[in-house]
């Protein structure tokens, strides 16, 4: 190998070829890998998210612990990502603070279902939500993305015609003969 030249070895000094921007330390693949999600596009709007609610934080964080706009503005803050089950208590803007991508990965409706043992696995909780296994409400579900709030948690079940359901409820011996002729 030749010997470099001065201004090659003044461009390998400023060039880290172990990290590159575009992967961010690989933290991205991580969490796709293993929350399972498909899209790119949903992990960025994740990210999205965490900066803006850190950036509203920290501008609460400035401003007069006295003033009344402030309580107001941390009360609603806190109260809506508690509701989405973002984070675990209403109690303070630290818990903001630390908010990751991570934390919106686990109200996906895969997680949800792998959460309250209606799948074993994600994979499997994705396949179950994309051929029109599950419902939240009324409402069937086929996007793996949708975000379960602690509200919608309690309405999660299968559909009605999903053979899956007939399934558990023939292996429970909780099959009605009604639904047996259907």
């Amino acid at each position: 190998m030749r010997k470099l030249k001065f201004h090659e070895k003044k461009l390998l000094k400023k060039t880290n070829f172990l990290e590159w921007k575009r992967e961010r330390g690989h933290r991205e693949n991580q969490v796709m890998q293993r929350y399972h999600v498909v899209g790119r596009d949903d992990y960025k709007k994740y990210s999205g998210l965490c900066r803006t609610v850190q950036k509203l934080t920290n501008i609460l964080k400035q401003m007069d612990h006295a003033d009344p706009f402030r309580i107001q503005m941390t009360d609603m803050l806190l109260e809506k990502l508690y509701n989405m089950g973002v984070i675990p208590t209403r109690k303070s803007l630290a818990l903001c603070d630390r908010l990751s991508v991570s934390s919106f990965c686990r109200r996906r409706l895969s997680s949800v279902l792998v959460h309250l043992k209606y799948a074993v696995h994600l994979k499997e909780a994705v396949t179950y939500i994309e051929q029109g296994h599950i419902r939240v409400g009324p409402d069937t579900v086929t996007d793996p993305a949708f975000l379960v709030t602690r509200n919608m948690e309690d309405f999660i079940t299968w559909v009605d015609s999903s053979k899956i359901k007939r399934k558990l409820l023939q292996f429970n011996d909780k099959l009605d003969d009604y639904d047996m002729m259907a």
